[in-house]
């Protein structure tokens, strides 16, 4: 008996037809279910990658393995290079945020450009305990508001004199150290600790 007929016959000629039909749809049925789990199983898992951390939304300054030695160093290597508003290009001068970025950055390391940007950046110590590479900042040269405006890298602090190093507007014109002298604390806002290198006891982490 020729096609579907056939073969149903062949399978069980007391069968009706119908149930012919039946088996041979669940068994193609079954084939393809095989099938399909077999690509499935050959088939590389995608993993989907989660959302990604903007690392710009964080006051937090990762140094890495940086130490401060080594930014403390570096920034004394650009003594003498002149003032320039608004630059970080050591070939034409550098202002006090731009200082801080060319040098942080020199170890890639990623800062805020602006001093007010640092306002927020963790975290605050007394300048009691200073470290070299603490971040100091300052008002503008108006002192009477209240906002960051200038801002320089801990240099020393022996026998309750610190010295810091930024690059200054004023007389010395350039990347200078400088003494927190009288003027300096009458600017003084906050010191921030970044390394935690310059705090073993984790008391500001």
């Amino acid at each position: 008996m020729p096609g579907r007929n056939g073969f149903c016959f062949f399978l069980n000629m007391k069968k009706p037809l119908i149930t012919c039909c039946i088996l041979i749809l669940f068994s193609c049925n079954q084939i393809q279910n095989r099938r399909a789990n077999s690509k499935d199983s050959t088939r590389p898992t995608v993993i989907r990658p989660g959302p990604r951390i903007d690392s710009s939304s964080s006051n937090f300054i990762n140094t890495n393995q940086i130490t401060p030695e080594q930014i403390v160093s570096f920034a004394e290597t650009l003594i003498g290079i002149p003032y320039k508003y608004a630059s970080t290009d050591p070939n034409q001068g550098f202002d006090c945020s731009g200082f801080i970025t060319y040098v942080f950055n020199h170890f890639h390391i990623d800062v805020p450009r602006s001093s007010v940007q640092f306002t927020n950046v963790p975290h605050e110590v007394p300048l009691t305990d200073a470290k070299p590479g603490d971040l100091i900042l300052f008002t503008g040269t108006d002192s009477t508001v209240r906002v960051v405006g200038h801002m320089g890298i801990i240099v020393s602090h022996n026998n309750d004199e610190i010295l810091f190093i930024h690059s200054s507007s004023g007389k010395a014109w350039g990347v200078t150290i400088t003494p927190l002298n009288d003027y300096y604390m009458g600017r003084f806002v906050k010191l921030v600790r970044v390394f935690p290198q310059n705090d073993p006891d984790g008391k500001n982490a």
